[in-house]
């Protein structure tokens, strides 16, 4: 339908980055608290309080999430949105404190900035605020947030990499109920693949791994590994994160569907996609009362992850010595 994150009541989306180490983090605020789910894809998953997320437990409701770079290290910004939350008494009500369900998820941007300085609790912080004071109905794309440090392309290393970012898609699908108003399906993805980002009309490589550090030229990272060129070791892990929230109103099982549907979106335009370098995570997030048919919100909401991860790397800027699609020559 439209680049962008469509608005879904009751949910805010905030980043909050640091430009001279190239990483930074987004934080995505459910005061009200949402239903959720998360389909995992990759091999290399840092995670925080996903548990949660599984049918049965105990927590029916998140009340944020965070997408990080920083590694492991950047799961410490749920920490800050925890506190932005406890200080508004948002939370899970034990009777004592409401404890705040914030999962996170991180990827990995060390190799291209300061890899001492990573997100953390106070930027999480400032990235929860951000979302809570922002009244600007545009969520910021491209290098920004947890897409600031974002690289795609790494089959030779960083230095043959190319920058990658945030991007954002919006479908709607007719609704079912009474009114039989649209209901919408919002993405938000940070692109940092070990592979190549495809066109998904016509296949075609738009981003990916350079046959050299000064050339606009791509290798085809899924050719050149039948050719017999593999990664042997640990070196520049990757991971594309996904949210995809809804204004229908889901159960967790319905929710865990969505996102398992919307993560075919990744496979159709990230080759080669859930590596073992990657740690590939897809959020369904569900707000709202609006009725719709869960596998029409997953049809689209496919459709609406793979456009957010081709913006990921059309909104991305150079950065890093590595270029970045807009305003590249």
């Amino acid at each position: 339908m439209a680049g962008g994150f469509g608005a879904i009541p009751g949910l805010k989306i905030g980043h909050a980055q640091d430009e001279a180490a190239l990483t930074g983090c987004t934080v995505f605020l459910c005061p009200q608290g949402a239903v959720a789910a998360c389909d995992v894809r990759g091999g290399a998953v840092g995670e925080r309080e996903l548990e949660p997320l599984r049918p049965g437990h105990i927590v029916q409701h998140i009340h944020g999430l965070v997408f990080a770079g920083g590694s492991a290290f950047g799961l410490d910004a749920a920490s800050g949105v925890m506190q932005w939350c406890e200080e508004r008494d948002i939370g899970f009500d034990t009777g004592v404190v409401r404890v705040p369900v914030i999962p996170a998820v991180i990827l990995f941007d060390l190799r291209i900035g300061d890899p001492r300085r990573r997100p953390d609790a106070v930027m999480g912080y400032a990235a929860a605020a951000a979302a809570a004071h922002d009244k600007n109905p545009v969520v910021a794309e491209g290098n920004v947030g947890a897409g600031t440090g974002a690289t795609v392309g790494k089959l030779f290393g960083i230095k043959c990499a190319m920058k990658g970012g945030i991007g954002c898609w919006t479908e709607e699908v007719a609704g079912s109920g009474d009114m039989g108003e649209p209901v919408r399906v919002s993405v938000l993805a940070a692109v940092n693949a070990f592979g190549d980002v495809r066109d998904p009309e016509n296949g075609h490589i738009i981003a990916g791994t350079r046959v050299a550090p000064d050339s606009g030229e791509f290798v085809d990272t899924t050719a050149a590994m039948r050719r017999g060129h593999v990664r042997e070791a640990f070196s520049d892990p990757s991971t594309v994160l996904v949210a995809v929230a809804t204004n229908a109103a889901l159960s967790r099982l319905e929710a865990q569907r969505l996102a398992a549907m919307a993560a075919t979106g990744m496979a159709r335009v990230i080759s080669p996609v859930h590596t073992s370098f990657d740690g590939d995570v897809v959020f369904a997030l569900s707000l709202g009362k609006a009725a719709a048919d869960p596998h029409a919100l997953g049809a689209v909401a496919s459709d609406a992850v793979a456009r957010a991860i081709v913006r990921g790397v059309t909104e991305a800027q150079s950065a890093g010595n590595l270029p970045g699609l807009r305003g590249w020559a």
